[in-house]
């Protein structure tokens, strides 16, 4: 029946009631009742000159890194739209989540929420420090040491799940917070050891971070966090926006030497350029902004095209069997009806659709002598 009062509350006391003596301040709480069971009440009190110091600095610090965090979390998203690099949405995901992780330690500063409330804001904040030691540890193992990606990332996963169990919630944030570090220092000094590219400076990164950690973990949590995430992934932000327009200028370049060869197409993909002999594409299929390129001895490679655009550039011996797919005639060997449709039986591979519109012009082609 009780009404729950708020997380912080600050109680004027008039200075003719100070006494020259001892003063004694009696505080009487009520049962809590709330969504999450805490082992005991989150009670701190302090007599102090009202009003109580302003946290606007540290609230502008947090919410200044939160939106560098939330622009690199879509610069990544944008990245990994074009190039469907498994590192780039592993690097989205660790921004995206330590910006929500800074709105909401900044959310008692900002909002007066009730009691109740805190216990669910405790759990988003383990919840996102857990998800983002899992993504840090993907991100490093991927880039230094892949082959021990399925051990490590069971290991991580078992570990943070373990930190439920620690007492307190800074604790457990803290805790799962240094696993994901701990295990990604390792994956950074295999690199160092294999000496690849960039892993020094990655592991430079993650040991003064954990040494921060380990000497003020009053702050772990509320402040140097983020700015750890938002000076690891800014900095790979700004350098694969480099890299990118350097693989655009490559491609641009091989893409004009390759204009006076009509016998091959040249793909665009995120390895780089390659000319590909018409003769060896069995069929093309779109699929959004990309297509599928079928090839012979049952190779695939994605073009970075357009359907549309592609059925202008090929050869008379393609033709547009469906919406989504176009076929080398020179592969087919036959024709089945399958209901109202059609299937355009290949040399090799898999059938492909023929949609219902497409099929008369495909069964003329194909009676052609």
């Amino acid at each position: 029946m009780e009404t729950p009062g708020r997380y912080e509350a600050a109680f004027p006391i008039p200075e003719r009631m100070w006494r020259a003596t001892d003063n004694v301040v009696v505080v009487r709480m009520s049962a809590f009742h709330g969504v999450v069971r805490l082992d005991g009440p989150v009670a701190g009190i302090m007599v102090a000159p009202y009003p109580w110091p302003s946290r606007t600095i540290l609230v502008a610090i947090a919410f200044v890194t939160a939106g560098a965090l939330f622009a690199a979390a879509f610069g990544f998203g944008v990245i990994h739209s074009l190039r469907r690099t498994g590192s780039s949405l592993a690097l989205a995901g660790l921004a995206g989540v330590a910006g929500l992780q800074a709105v909401l330690e900044s959310l008692r500063a900002l909002v007066p929420y009730v009691y109740p409330v805190h216990g669910l804001r405790l759990v988003g904040i383990w919840v996102l420090t857990a998800v983002f030691a899992v993504l840090l540890l993907a991100y490093v193992v991927s880039r230094f040491w892949p082959q021990a990606r399925r051990l490590l990332m069971a290991l991580a996963l078992a570990a943070v799940a373990m930190t439920w169990l620690a007492p307190g919630f800074d604790l457990k944030t803290a805790a799962a917070l240094m696993v994901g570090l701990a295990l990604s220092t390792v994956a950074a000094a295999v690199g160092v050891r294999r000496r690849l590219r960039g892993a020094r400076l990655t592991l430079a990164y993650l040991a003064a971070f954990m040494a921060i950690g380990l000497l003020f973990p009053n702050w772990l949590v509320d402040l140097s966090y983020f700015l750890f995430a938002a000076g690891l992934v800014l900095p790979l932000l700004m350098a694969e926006v480099v890299r990118l327009g350097r693989d655009d200028q490559g491609r641009e370049v091989a893409l004009t030497r390759a204009a006076a060869r009509p016998n091959c197409l040249t793909v665009a993909s995120s390895r780089g350029v390659e000319r590909v002999p018409l003769d060896d594409i069995v069929a093309v299929v779109g699929a959004d902004d990309y297509v599928e390129l079928r090839l012979t001895r049952g190779r695939k490679m994605l073009h970075a095209a357009r359907l549309d655009r592609l059925e202008g550039e090929l050869s008379e011996g393609f033709l547009r069997v469906h919406r989504s797919v176009i076929a080398n005639l020179a592969h087919v060997r036959g024709f089945e009806r399958e209901g109202g449709r059609g299937r355009l039986l290949m040399n090799e591979g898999a059938p492909l659709p023929i949609s219902r519109n497409r099929l008369p012009a495909v069964r003329d082609v194909l009676d052609e002598p």
